[in-house]
């Protein structure tokens, strides 16, 4: 099987961005044309971590630009794609990427049975939110549960160059949804950085993600149930200068969600295990392997037509045989704390429309332990002194 797939670099960003820009600005008022835009932009504070930055002062390296199209070639094939800028501090490389740049056959459409065929750069369709946290209006926090949606690997997460299928059947049961997908993404030692150690200097690179999920919303039910498999390599290739060695890793995830949904409120949750492979990196001989867990439950309650309030509760240990993390300073010479094998996080939020297509989002999290602060594989024990830390943040969103 043969992949489509790209790779974009910087020099190549800004004349696709001038082309895409161009054929929107030709295409504005076809009806086979469609655009949206959002802009958002606030200001973060996650003291006593290196969350967003490494001083924990207040930041507005919180911003969000996104510019996405669908353009419908025939009845059955469309084209859709999402150019975004982020800048989050230490959480994503700053700059531009494209999200996703795929195209959508749908060979079969009727009442009862729907088949969509993806190829080119798809979005994650496979967890709770992973189709829908690159758009700051349709994510429900402004950061995530990180025992899921670690922002370090968002980039890598989003969305994967390659195939996928997802087929939507109606049955006397309920409606059943099938997704499969392959590809891989194009990693940057920036974004090597963020994920694995902030001294890297080698070269990273994913060979594959394959990713199977299934949901059930059931006939008369306000519930959804899912369970979603992953099974990921990677590769990393010294360079000559390198601390660190030829080394492979392999992710592979098991997760169950679930989703219920009443008239103004919503409880979704999802629970996760984590295989984790290292072989080499840190010196040839390494090999381990051990399995990570977490689970978070998050609900919304509609306050009003103008008003929302979110509370969530996630929970991430790094190794299940050792939930507190005490192995860890025996294991690295005293070097790393036992409070980077865990990750409680209780957070708060509200939305408020303060007018059409305008939102201010207030959000605070408490944080106990430091398991899903970057990079995970060295972590940064010189800024992430803490076992408690805690994050604010305030947004304002616009759409059109």
């Amino acid at each position: 099987m043969t992949l489509v797939s790209f790779k974009l670099s910087k020099s190549s960003l800004k004349p696709l961005l001038l082309c895409m820009l161009a054929l929107f600005s030709e295409s504005a008022f076809a009806e086979d044309w469609t655009w949206h835009g959002f802009v958002s932009q606030g200001v973060i504070q996650a003291r006593e971590s290196n969350f967003v930055n490494n001083d924990g002062e207040v930041s507005a390296r919180l911003s969000e630009v996104g510019l996405n199209s669908v353009y419908q070639i025939d009845s059955d094939l469309k084209l859709s794609g999402q150019l975004m800028y982020l800048n989050g501090g230490n959480r994503f490389v700053d700059g531009l990427r494209i999200d996703y740049l795929f195209l959508n056959w749908t060979p079969r459409n009727t009442l009862d049975w729907q088949l969509d065929l993806y190829a080119g750069r798809f979005k994650n369709m496979h967890w709770a939110y992973s189709s829908t946290r690159d758009v700051a209006m349709t994510r429900p926090l402004i950061v995530l549960p990180q025992s899921v949606y670690f922002d370090s690997f968002r980039d890598i997460a989003v969305g994967s160059d390659g195939l996928a299928v997802r087929s939507t059947h109606n049955l006397n049961i309920g409606e059943l949804e099938f997704i499969w997908s392959w590809g891989s993404t194009p990693i940057s030692r920036d974004m090597s950085s963020r994920v694995i150690s902030v001294d890297v200097t080698g070269e990273t690179d994913q060979k594959f993600v394959h990713q199977a999920s299934s949901y059930w919303r059931p006939t008369d039910s306000q519930m959804q149930w899912g369970i979603s498999l992953l099974d990921s390599d990677f590769s990393y290739k010294k360079s000559a200068l390198d601390r660190y060695f030829d080394g492979d890793f392999t992710t592979q995830r098991v997760m169950l969600n679930w989703r219920y949904s009443a008239e103004r409120w919503e409880l979704t949750s999802e629970l996760m295990q984590e295989r984790v492979k290292v072989q080499g990196f840190l010196f040839p001989q390494l090999l381990r392997n051990q399995f990570a867990q977490g689970a978070f439950l998050l609900g919304r309650y509609d306050w009003s037509e103008l008003t929302s309030w979110y509370l969530s509760y996630d929970y991430f240990i790094a190794n299940k045989d050792n939930p507190s993390g005490s192995q860890l300073p025996l294991t690295s010479g005293g070097l790393i704390p036992s409070y980077f094998g865990y990750q409680r996080d209780a957070a708060i939020s509200v939305d408020h429309e303060l007018a059409e297509n305008f939102r201010l989002k207030i959000e605070y999290h408490w944080i106990e332990g430091t398991g899903r602060l970057g990079p995970n594989v060295v972590p940064d024990v010189v800024v992430n002194r803490s076992p408690t830390h805690d994050i604010w943040a305030l947004q304002l969103l616009y759409w059109f």
